[in-house]
């Protein structure tokens, strides 16, 4: 894989961590001299088992360390006035103005729908859209809150705490992860203002993904699985919405717990949620599917076979996928994702023509995300630098302007 800035990655990672070269090297069973050579710029690339090793060290997803596919077009700034105008809705100017009371013209109903549209386009991948709806969503939010009725501003607080949910999503995609703590704070207080009990445990749950991104395992282990055993003990579980929150909380934390090195620990958890999520079909839904958490046999199966990759378990990954059937309310994101987790453990096992055939699905399914994605231009890297091609590599490499 040749990435000029993977050096310059790795040794602030490694820095972030506390970890000196020698210690990476004992952590990741790498050599420290490989450790060397890559951060000092002598030794530009690195095979995936590699990549996979120092990743697993440094308690980091691997596009961590390869750097995150692009949140936006290649047009697109992340501090540009579209995301600037984000900024400031999530953090007013000092002394700014109060929000005004709702006119006869507002539709809170409008506001919730356009809330949920807002979370089918980000697990659609499209954040410049979001982006662009972000700042007049959250100060019609506002402007809920300020209703003279109880009952609707209760309500207004819950699609406030709803939308900066959102907007902390996106910051996260961004690269902004202290901006996206920033909104979810603030979702959580418009929560605690709200009349919606599973609310605050999904905002949680956000949290607890943002301070992976940060490498902050022990703080997200342990908030996911205290909102996870809050919502038992207050009988959440029971409806299918809530056995929704739980199943997000209890995948969040096999992902802290995997990355913590408790590989053992996070299947176990793996395997309660996806015993747990087959009862989602037979409760009774109250909400719209798309202000709620992701959890179904499904995401719960996809969310296995990525763990078993990334922790070097391509056998288990691999029989994880097999068969698999994808329900319907499975978003896209969450399918391209398994796709490119399944050609990373074929690419693992040693099996070249599985991980081609399955990266020629990827592309089918989602091309341009394909394209911009560092981990499938380094595994098809990987396959490239192998003595014999298998049929099919061809096209991809030059559809990712590898071998060029």
């Amino acid at each position: 894989m040749a990435n000029e800035h993977l050096g310059r990655t790795l040794r602030r990672l490694r820095r972030l961590a506390a970890l000196t070269q020698e210690e990476l090297a004992e952590r990741s069973v790498v050599s420290v001299d490989v450790i060397r050579q890559l951060e000092q710029g002598r030794k530009h690339s690195a095979r995936l088992p590699t990549l996979h090793a120092l990743a697993n060290g440094l308690g980091v997803e691997l596009t961590t360390l390869l750097g995150d596919p692009p949140a936006v077009s290649s047009t697109g700034e992340n501090d540009g006035p579209r995301f600037v105008a984000v900024r400031r809705a999530i953090m007013p100017a000092l002394w700014g103005p109060e929000p005004e009371p709702p006119g006869p013209d507002f539709s809170l109903d409008r506001l919730r729908e356009q809330i949920a549209d807002g979370w089918t386009q980000y697990h659609a991948a499209e954040f410049e859209t979001v982006m662009k709806s972000l700042p007049e969503l959250i100060s019609d939010a506002h402007t809920a809150t300020a209703s003279g009725d109880d009952a609707d501003r209760r309500a207004g607080f819950a699609a406030l705490g709803k939308v900066l949910q959102l907007a902390g999503h996106v910051a996260v995609r961004m690269g902004k992860t202290d901006l996206a703590l920033t909104s979810l704070e603030r979702a959580v207080d418009a929560a605690g203002q709200s009349s919606d009990p599973l609310l605050l445990p999904m905002i949680v749950n956000s949290m607890a993904w943002t301070y992976q991104r940060q490498g902050r395992l022990e703080d997200a282990l342990g908030i996911a699985l205290r909102a996870a055993d809050d919502m038992t003990n207050a009988v959440h579980t029971g409806t299918a919405d809530g056995l929704k929150v739980w199943g997000a909380l209890t995948m969040s934390a096999a992902t802290s717990a995997a990355r913590s090195g408790d590989y053992e620990r996070a299947a176990a958890m793996m395997e309660t949620a996806e015993k747990e999520a087959v009862r989602v079909s037979k409760l009774s839904e109250s909400g719209d599917n798309r202000m709620v958490s992701v959890f179904s046999p499904s995401s719960v199966r996809i969310e296995r076979v990525r763990l078993a990759v990334q922790y070097g378990h391509p056998e288990e990954a691999l029989k994880l996928a097999k068969g698999m059937r994808l329900s319907k309310d499975t978003p896209p994101s969450w399918r391209t994702w398994l796709l490119l987790d399944v050609a990373r453990a074929h690419t693992d096992v040693g099996d070249a023509g599985g991980a081609v055939n399955t990266l020629e699905s990827l592309r089918r399914v989602a091309p341009t995300w394909m394209q911009h994605h560092t981990l499938a231009v380094a595994i098809v890297r990987d396959l490239w630098a192998l003595p014999n091609h298998p049929p099919g590599l061809r096209p991809l490499a030059e559809f990712l302007g590898v071998g060029e």
